[in-house]
């Protein structure tokens, strides 16, 4: 046994009694973060070298590497090629162009039915034989059960109307924001919201200001915001030099009045006519379906997801897991899929905890060993190019794109980030072309203070050369 282990701490250089190598160790000396801040899992996937494990079986907070779980888990329940559907309903047919009756949209949790497509989808009922609805705008927003999941997260902040945290709905679009625009001219400054919804009122007491530094703009610029759900007020004030602009993304209204505001202005703009109210309702058994929009396929959503971090995005793929489970509730629907999932693979995470699937959680949990092992699974599954193209390339995009520029290419990492949490997972490449995967989280009250902690680990498995 003495021999065996002299052997492994030869194959991993200079290991410190603590079990860490010495970079990793020196790393969180310098951070000034303890060694039971931090859970490790390095296993080698294509060398004999050893696997490397540090608080492995500890449960931690993984923030958005939890997506990791949730986008594998939906390329094997669904498919690369799974697609949403929205559909657009009525219970009479259109008549030289008028639908005299009711117009039903149902919304099937499409993650991406963003303002481009939603343009496309009122162009199509137009091109469908609709141009005035003599009726109401009834939306079916009956797919996911999301009542518990109301519950504001505690964002650090007092913003509540910050995009990453939009929760989910069976008919969002557009992520439930807009963004505002401002241009300071020397007779004032003009602002400009993308949608213009009618629902969103832009109180304007901004004043421009002799020509100055642009960088300074923030600290002359004050924004507040009434947001009540079926209306908001943004109110502006303050200076702003003159030829500066400035941009700001906001999410805004309830779900409901957000889609059928969104409907409104896009209709209008495209000569349609409504005459009738918005309200919720059920699509009637007996409704003929006027069109059927496609969401992009899953392979190019979970891009989105692990790239650039898409909290929103992974709650809806997350609820879309537990459609075919029974119970009323959507997020324990899903966590039993996953579960189900997990254990038809032989595995058993007995701590893990999914509230919503992006890690955009107090309550989500899993250890490192475990994490590594749904890596490793996903790397011989059949979807393994489509899922590891998905995270983050090193110094290339995605919430890696301005780390590690030593290392460009030649990982592809998934990270997360919340308070009291960095996280970091995925697959780095040796200087010998060989893949490793890697799972670091760091949870302690200073774990703002371990970027560089995570980053020497990823450097570290990039460096080190097998022993013969």
């Amino acid at each position: 046994m003495k021999k065996l282990l002299l052997v492994c701490a030869l194959a991993w250089g200079n290991v410190h009694a603590a079990g860490l190598p010495a970079e990793i160790l020196s790393a969180l000396k310098a951070a000034k973060l303890p060694g039971d801040s931090l859970s490790l899992a390095i296993v080698p996937l294509q060398s004999s070298q050893p696997a490397l494990y540090f608080q492995g079986d500890k449960p931690s907070s993984p923030a958005s590497t939890m997506k990791l779980v949730t986008t594998y888990a939906g390329l094997s329940l669904l498919g690369p090629a799974y697609q949403w559907t929205t559909e657009i309903s009525s219970t009479v047919k259109p008549v030289n162009g008028i639908l005299n009756g009711d117009l039903y949209i149902k919304g099937y949790g499409d993650p991406k039915l963003n303002l481009e497509r939603f343009w496309l989808m009122l162009r199509d009922l137009k091109a469908a034989g609709v141009k005035e609805i003599r009726g109401d705008l009834v939306l079916d927003r009956s797919f996911f059960s999301v009542s518990d999941e109301n519950t504001p997260y505690d964002d650090d902040g007092d913003e509540p109307y910050r995009p990453f945290l939009v929760s989910p709905d069976s008919l969002l679009s557009n992520l439930k924001s807009v963004r505002l625009t401002l241009r300071a001219e020397a007779g004032g400054v003009v602002t400009s919201l993308e949608p213009n919804l009618a629902a969103v009122h832009i109180d304007n007491r901004l004043s421009s200001s002799p020509a100055a530094s642009c960088e300074a703009v923030k600290n002359k610029l004050q924004l507040a915001v009434d947001n009540q759900g079926s209306s908001a007020k943004i109110v502006l004030s303050g200076s702003m030099p003159t030829g500066c602009t400035g941009e700001r993304y906001l999410a805004l209204l309830d779900h409901p009045s957000y889609t059928a505001s969104l409907f409104r202005s896009l209709w209008a703009e495209q000569g349609g006519v409504i005459s009738g109210v918005n309200r919720a309702g059920l699509v009637p058994a007996e409704a003929q379906v006027l069109l059927t929009a496609r969401s992009p396929d899953l392979a190019n959503v979970i891009r989105d997801i692990n790239k650039f971090s898409n909290n929103t995005m992974a709650r809806q793929l997350y609820l879309s897991l537990g459609t075919g489970e029974a119970g009323k509730d959507s997020s324990a629907k899903s966590f039993a899929a996953v579960s189900h999932w997990l254990n038809s693979r032989g595995k058993q995470f007995d701590e893990l905890k999914m509230e919503n699937g992006s890690g955009l959680s107090r309550q989500e949990q899993i250890s490192a060993r475990h994490m590594a092992e749904l890596l490793i699974d996903a790397w011989q599954s059949p979807y393994a190019a489509e899922f590891i193209s998905s995270l983050p390339l090193v110094a290339l995009d995605g919430t890696m794109k301005k780390r590690l520029g030593s290392m460009v290419g030649e990982a592809h990492i998934k990270t997360g980030t919340l308070r009291d949490v960095r996280a970091a997972a995925g697959y780095v490449r040796d200087v010998n072309g060989q893949t490793s995967v890697v799972v670091a989280m760091i949870n302690h009250p200073q774990a703002t203070a371990g970027l560089p902690v995570l980053d020497e680990i990823l450097r570290f498995v990039h460096r080190r050369v097998a022993k013969p």
